[in-house]
């Protein structure tokens, strides 16, 4: 993956990224690319968890599920939903607990290698949600912890996107908070978005 920007610009801009409270991370992050051995796309939805918030993982305090929640931000928080899908968090805020849900991609980087581990080839639902985005990706427990910043992880900033909002999706607390965040116009969105988001 090649930067557009200097790399000392994208080490300071994910330096204010990661120190921001989870719903302006969520939205900053829209429109910029991850990538974990050369396979990623751009971030076309997110959903921000926050530790006074009862739908997040932290909302009770640090277990050993959560830990890396309450750890440097940066970190990649990985978890498994409904005990078959594996989702990716990263940790973000200037207080623990405070975490940034990626919901979906537009692929852009190993077509041929997500192609191969999700078992189809429509570009639309390779990475269009969180389950298919780590499956995608090859994400697993095994990077639970690891920092999206360093090897084998790329996170690139990408031009200023233009953003929807709403609230999250596949929750059945706090369900009216507008926490979720997704690039306009997107056609790789795990599910739409209301009218006028």
């Amino acid at each position: 993956m090649v930067a557009p920007i200097s790399r000392s610009e994208v080490q300071a801009r994910q330096a204010t990224l990661f120190t921001s409270p989870s719903p302006v991370a969520a939205r900053e992050l829209i429109g910029w690319t991850i990538a974990m051995d050369g396979v990623g796309g751009r971030i076309v939805e997110t959903e921000a968890y926050h530790y006074s918030d009862p739908a997040s993982h932290s909302f009770s305090g640090p277990t050993a599920r959560n830990a890396v929640m309450f750890g440097a931000p940066g970190a990649i928080y990985v978890y498994r939903s409904y005990g078959i899908h594996w989702c990716m968090n990263l940790v973000c805020g200037d207080e623990a607990g405070s975490a940034v849900l990626l919901r979906a991609l537009e692929p852009t980087e190993g077509l041929d290698v997500m192609i191969a581990r999700r078992g189809l080839d429509d570009p639309r639902l390779l990475c269009s949600g969180p389950g298919r985005l780590c499956q995608a990706l090859g994400v697993s427990r095994d990077q639970n912890g690891l920092k999206v910043f360093e090897p084998p992880f790329e996170l690139i900033p990408g031009p200023p996107a233009e953003v929807v909002v709403g609230p999250r999706i596949g929750i059945t607390k706090a369900i009216d908070v507008p926490w979720r965040f997704g690039e306009r116009g997107s056609r790789y969105l795990s599910k739409p978005f209301p009218t006028g988001g």
